[in-house]
């Protein structure tokens, strides 16, 4: 059964309490971050914290490190003290091709990959970076991706959508965990919504936030709702006494039923199940 990955939320690793809070918040993963949320003078005192935060529990959450870019100085003790982190998985920022996910590899052996989707050539080479065999997942940097951009701010987020649908392509192509990025208004349940509604009707398997007053609205838009549910089961079951008689195909409400529908249909109840497994 997947691990659901509805919502994801930024710790910075510098912030103790920030990351003992997060260890009874209704996240799906956490990411503990050394990069982007950690001045650069807090970066050592920020791996001591890491570590003595992951020696707690935190249950049946991902626990995600976002390390810093091995181009900058604090890359490589990162990766040091990665090594002896109870954690689930990696996120290296900056990722512009596979050679950036094979410098970390190499470096942790057995511990699964995630790549920051946050550049022009990230998008060009997201086909390759989903392709690495230690992939496990593909994160949306939005943020640096609109910097790197230079394109405005549209709450449709035309200017994103060729990044966006690329990356999508490639993480579906390769069976990878692929997440959208984040919502700046934390405040805006409303704007929110719409986005974790266009990331959902995109193929996105959860959102990435910054605070946790988003936690509630993301974790609602990216689980199956019960209208859904109802439609998974009564799909499953129409199809199986159309093969009954003897059928291909069933009708259902109006609308044709195929094997793929099923197939789709026994999807969403997985990952509603795992869902509900989660909150236990």
């Amino acid at each position: 059964m997947t691990r659901p990955f509805r919502s994801v939320l930024y710790m910075p690793a510098a912030n103790p309490r920030a990351m003992d809070k997060a260890r009874g918040l209704p996240a799906d993963a956490i990411i503990f971050d050394l990069e982007d949320a950690v001045a650069p003078d807090a970066k050592a005192q920020a791996r001591t914290a890491l570590a003595e935060a992951l020696a707690q529990d935190y249950g049946p959450r991902t626990r995600i490190v976002r390390i810093n870019a091995l181009s900058t100085e604090w890359g490589a003790d990162d990766l040091r003290a990665c090594a002896d982190l109870p954690m689930d998985a990696v996120l290296v920022p900056k990722v512009d091709g596979p050679a950036d996910l094979d410098r970390v590899a190499e470096a942790l052996p057995g511990i699964p990959l995630w790549a920051m989707m946050e550049t022009p050539l990230a998008m060009l080479n997201a086909a390759a970076i989903a392709a690495h065999p230690r992939l496990e997942g593909m994160v949306m940097g939005t943020n640096d991706l609109a910097k790197e951009l230079g394109c405005r701010f549209r709450a449709d987020r035309l200017p994103m959508m060729t990044g966006l649908g690329l990356c999508l392509l490639a993480a579906k192509a390769h069976g990878r965990v692929i997440l959208d990025g984040v919502f700046n208004a934390f405040r805006d349940d409303d704007g929110l919504r719409a986005e974790c509604e266009q990331g959902r009707d995109m193929g996105f398997d959860g959102k990435t936030l910054i605070h946790p007053l988003q936690l509630e609205v993301t974790n609602a838009v990216f689980a199956p709702s019960e209208a859904e549910i109802d439609l998974a089961r009564r799909q499953i079951e129409a199809f199986r006494e159309a093969q009954d008689q003897g059928r291909g195909v069933a009708v259902l409400d109006g609308r044709i039923v195929e094997n793929l529908h099923v197939d789709t249909a026994r999807k969403l109840l997985d990952r509603a199940q795992a869902i509900a497994e989660l909150a236990q």
